[in-house]
């Protein structure tokens, strides 16, 4: 079976609410369900942000991938970021990691974008292996962050 992949809309923030509670759960990231949904809901309703996929088998979402744009002289011009990426532990181990990425990287180049990025919690083997496979190298750079945002505090977490 192959995965299908259906634009999300503010329809699915529930679901993908839910789904992004599973992926910070198992990838150690602490999730504010009250901040998840600004975020989120901003995002999907904005398309300059980028987008969101469901990851279905037949009709039924069993993951999620989210493409940010951006820009980067050192890349040349428009660049993206896949910002999150899950896949249920059902569904993974069957290839649907490689396709979500091949599909990705498709829909990108309709938006002109030249390079794409992706960040991996560094314990991650399995994920890192897929994307090394998928062509995504690591440059021996590290990324660096500082939330600059007063509203609300900082997620706080193992990343």
């Amino acid at each position: 079976m192959e995965p299908f992949f259906r634009p999300a809309t503010d329809a699915d923030a529930e679901l993908l609410l839910q789904m992004m509670r599973e992926y910070y759960a198992y990838d150690g990231h602490v999730f504010t369900e009250r901040h998840a949904r600004i975020a989120l809901l901003a995002f999907l309703r904005e398309p300059s942000y980028g987008r969101a996929w469901l990851i279905c088998e037949n009709s039924t979402p069993v993951g999620y991938v989210v493409l940010t744009f951006g820009y980067s002289l050192e890349y040349l011009g428009r660049d993206a970021f896949i910002d999150e990426l899950y896949l249920r532990e059902s569904h993974r181990g069957r290839g649907w990691g490689r396709r979500s990425l091949d599909f990705i990287e498709e829909e990108a180049r309709k938006f002109e974008i030249r390079s794409i990025h992706l960040e991996v919690v560094r314990d991650n083997l399995a994920a890192k292996e897929v994307y090394r496979k998928s062509g995504y190298q690591d440059h021996d750079h590290y990324l660096m962050s500082k939330w600059i945002e007063r509203r609300f505090p900082k997620p706080a977490g193992n990343h």
